[in-house]
């Protein structure tokens, strides 16, 4: 981890976006995501048995949810639906916050600046971890997935376009902490800083390679970047 990337990337930002599966919270870490997959598979397949096949062996209810909507809107809706209550359920017995991540928000209100939550999950399931923990009043906005858009989640910036525009920032002057190559992608298509949560260890090099302007493994490190330094 270089610090003095991570120093540099958060200094000019007057607002931090917070992606949420992963930065901030394990969304399906008790209810696996496979699992949710599956049921949102047999869900599409009910009136469109042709999706049984295009959807076998998806794991990513996400991917579920955007292969659907290409196929039947309809159906599209229905399995968006069911997966914003799944997901509420599952940041219900997700666990604890991702270490860090209290530290980081907490450094955001802190230093003065600004924090948002944009997050392919659900609104509703972002809002519901955050008042079960005690952290909504850390964060000014969360943009969610659109419904019935979800050709607008990451690695489009709609969410992060949408946030800023709440909350009268250009753009420029955002960072996001995201730990997916889709965040990465969504904060450079529209010119905010990029950095990489690289919570798994593959993830280091393609973070470093999509020229992300800083990689961490550690929220911590994040939050003590954020922390506004003695006698300053």
């Amino acid at each position: 981890m270089d610090t003095d990337n991570l120093n540099a990337a958060l200094a000019g930002a007057s607002v931090v976006l917070f992606d949420f599966d992963g930065p901030i919270c394990d969304v399906f870490a008790g209810r696996p995501a496979d699992q949710v997959a599956r049921d949102l598979t047999k869900l599409a397949a009910k009136d469109n048995p042709e999706l049984e096949g295009k959807l076998s062996g998806v794991d990513d209810p996400l991917e579920v949810l955007r292969l659907t909507h290409e196929a039947d809107d309809a159906a599209g809706l229905e399995v968006e639906r069911a997966l914003t209550a799944a997901e509420v359920e599952a940041v219900r017995v997700a666990g604890d916050p991702v270490p860090g991540a209290v530290a980081s928000l907490e450094a955001v209100r802190a230093s003065g600046r600004g924090a948002a939550v944009v997050s392919n999950n659900s609104a509703e399931a972002v809002r519901a971890f955050l008042d079960r923990h005690g952290l909504s009043e850390q964060v000014l906005t969360i943009v969610g997935r659109p419904e019935g858009h979800p050709e607008l989640m990451k690695p489009n910036p709609h969410s992060l376009i949408a946030a800023a525009e709440r909350l009268d920032v250009d753009v420029s002057l955002c960072a996001l902490i995201g730990d997916s190559l889709t965040d990465i992608q969504a904060a450079h298509a529209i010119g905010s800083t990029a950095i990489g949560f690289a919570n798994k260890a593959h993830k280091h090099q393609l973070f470093v390679e999509a020229g992300a302007e800083a990689v961490t493994d550690s929220m911590q490190a994040i939050a003590q970047a954020i922390s506004p330094q003695p006698g300053t």
